[in-house]
């Protein structure tokens, strides 16, 4: 399927779009969109994510009239200010993503993703007239979903409650775990309560498992990515838990549409909170990707086993009707397709890769 195309560009005032967390993988990838339809983008980002920079050239390399970059850190307070001035919309994707790494640095978890988003908050208030804000937060602030039993069929976990057959909605009990999903959690009421409260036209999408061009997974964030790559590289991919747990993933493409219609439909919907993931019909559990893995690599993926982890969840499912219904969105990418083409991209990143690391040595000893 081909992607989608530019039609559903919000119709903003002249001013840039910022972006923060810019040279991420949500990031880029909304970048290129906006940029494609002649939009001027402002790229914050302090380029500390392996990978980023070579997503920055890479936008560099296509947009080089239209593209400004900041090169910052989000809790620098006097720099987001600085960034959000004259902006048309911003899109607040600048975070620390992984449990894992929250566990160990709580402090700074802390400090990045509530401490960034609460000084972005702020600039925007003190705005004359603030622009559209959506923030990105995460399906982590339902906790591991105590209330929804599950039960074993197959290769995956299904929900026993029919309550759950179109997903977890918004309405779901906030339950946070671990310091990301204090962190994220509270961040996303914040951004909730600045519309509200001061009346900034702000809006949360909780987003479920993200994946496509440009995402160079982790096995901390971006298992999708991480499970090809694995593949690709011929290592063993761990699964934590027992590989029947079941997500809704999101082609990346899918995702640009839902945030850009958001943002079009601000004066609207402010204040709202959207689930955006696959959906229903666009779940796989973890041992049904790694066969799917097997068909396009021609060959399974080698699994080994570690206990669960803190906070993950058995079965997470978006219920995207309310998404649905307030602009009219439905992913077009199923499953098949959307790994078949990021793992087609991934290909193409590692060839190049190989020629890009000397590429990159030489510039800075240059520099």
């Amino acid at each position: 399927m081909k992607p989608h195309g530019i039609d559903s560009l919000p119709a903003l005032g002249p001013g840039p779009v910022l972006i923060t967390g810019g040279a991420g993988f949500v990031g880029v990838n909304l970048a290129d969109r906006l940029l494609q339809g002649g939009r001027r983008v402002r790229l914050f980002d302090n380029l500390s994510r392996p990978g980023v920079v070579r997503n920055l050239d890479w936008l560099r390399s296509r947009y080089p009239d239209r593209l400004e970059v900041r090169i910052a850190d989000i809790r620098d307070p006097q720099a987001v200010t600085e960034a959000t001035r004259g902006a048309a919309a911003v899109f607040h994707f600048a975070a620390q993503v992984a449990v894992t790494t929250s566990l160990e640095d709580p402090r700074s978890d802390l400090e990045i993703n509530l401490g960034g988003t609460f000084h972005l908050l702020e600039a925007l208030r003190a705005a004359g007239k603030p622009p559209p804000l959506v923030y990105t937060s995460t399906n982590k602030v339902y906790g591991n979903l105590p209330g929804l039993a599950v039960r074993p069929r197959g290769q995956r976990y299904e929900p026993c409650d029919e309550a759950f057959a179109g997903g977890v909605s918004e309405r779901q009990p906030l339950d946070f775990h671990s310091p990301y999903g204090c962190s994220k959690g509270a961040a996303d009421q914040y951004v909730l309560d600045y519309a509200r409260s001061y009346g900034l036209p702000t809006a949360v999408v909780r987003m479920s498992c993200i994946y496509g061009h440009h995402q160079c997974g982790t096995e901390d964030q971006g298992w999708v990515a991480h499970f090809l790559l694995r593949a690709l590289e011929e290592r063993p991919i761990t699964l934590y838990g027992d590989g029947l747990q079941v997500r809704d993933i999101l082609f990346a493409e899918d995702l640009m549409t839902a945030l850009l219609g958001l943002a079009n439909r601000m004066d609207a919907l402010k204040g709202e909170v959207f689930n955006v993931g696959g959906g229903p019909d666009n779940t796989t559990s973890l041992l049904e990707l790694i066969d799917l893995i097997g068909e396009l690599h021609g060959q399974r993926p080698e699994v080994t086993f570690a206990p669960w982890r803190t906070g993950d969840q058995k079965y997470y499912v978006s219920d995207t009707r309310k998404l649905s219904n307030a602009i009219g969105w439905k992913p077009r990418y199923s499953v098949r397709e959307g790994v078949r083409s990021t793992y087609e991209w991934l290909q193409m990143y590692a060839v190049a890769q190989l020629a890009y690391k000397p590429a990159r040595a030489v510039l800075q000893r240059q520099g």
